[in-house]
């Protein structure tokens, strides 16, 4: 059956393996815990390829490795990776590298205000990699949306703010979500926070009907403030959310 609102479980982020045990870096971790994350409720998985240091990388290698063993566990399942700017900070690297990946993810996530975002688009679409346009700021949304490519996202990523509260947070929101719809009324949204932002920004995506997402990248704890033990945990709070708010 399908499910009303998409749920996305963004399993490790940018993240150290320090941060918490449970951690995904290795590309046997990660596709244990997108197995786990599909059992708990999630419909995608957006993912951070990590290098021998636990770090954020581009390799080819690695992120083949990465998205062959997860459509292994997960077959069918929407798979969206990181384009991040700190990975691999100069544009002409990061295009050259994309164009070295063999196994393809579904999507790829942009940073609007990243320096060479436009050259990173160009090139997920020419390899016909759907995008995602992560946009942090309202400023974002105002660029994006002058944008000549505006209208060939997947969908786009409000990503708010680690230290706003639940009204600051529903405020900032809707700003963002008005921008967004000023000039592109029927493109899908993700609403997301990070840090005190995200269980607000969460429940305020399962109100208004917005897709959403979940996961160490963006919180280590539950709820009711406790710390969750995998990303499984915090996949299965949201949707517990999504059914208490249907």
């Amino acid at each position: 059956m399908r499910r009303p609102i998409l749920i996305q479980a963004c399993v490790n982020g940018a993240r150290p393996p320090a941060v918490h045990p449970a951690l995904p870096v290795t590309p046997a971790q990660i596709s244990d815990d997108v197995h786990a994350v599909v059992l708990a409720g999630a419909d995608a998985v957006h993912l951070h390829a990590k290098g021998d240091d636990g770090l954020d990388t581009f390799d080819p290698d690695t992120v083949d490795a990465v998205i062959t063993a997860c459509k292994v566990v997960a077959p069918g399942l929407p798979i969206s990776i990181t384009t991040g700017a700190w990975a691999l900070p100069d544009p002409a690297a990061r295009v050259e590298a994309i164009h070295a990946w063999s196994v393809l993810p579904d999507v790829a996530s942009v940073n609007w205000h990243e320096v060479g975002a436009l050259a990173v688009v160009e090139a997920l679409m020419e390899r016909d990699i759907g995008i995602e346009a992560g946009l942090w700021t309202l400023e974002d949304v105002e660029v994006w949306a002058a944008s000549p490519v505006r209208d060939e996202m997947r969908r786009v990523l409000l990503e708010l703010p680690d230290g706003i509260d639940e009204d600051k947070t529903v405020e900032l929101a809707q700003r963002m979500i008005g921008g967004v719809r000023a000039v592109s009324p029927h493109v899908p949204i993700l609403l997301h926070g990070e840090g005190t932002s995200v269980w607000p920004a969460l429940r305020h995506a399962l109100r208004l009907g917005l897709q959403t997402r979940i996961g160490f990248e963006d919180t280590l704890l539950l709820p009711d403030g406790a710390h969750a033990p995998d990303n499984a945990s915090l996949v299965r709070a949201a949707r517990e959310l999504a059914e208490e708010l249907a």
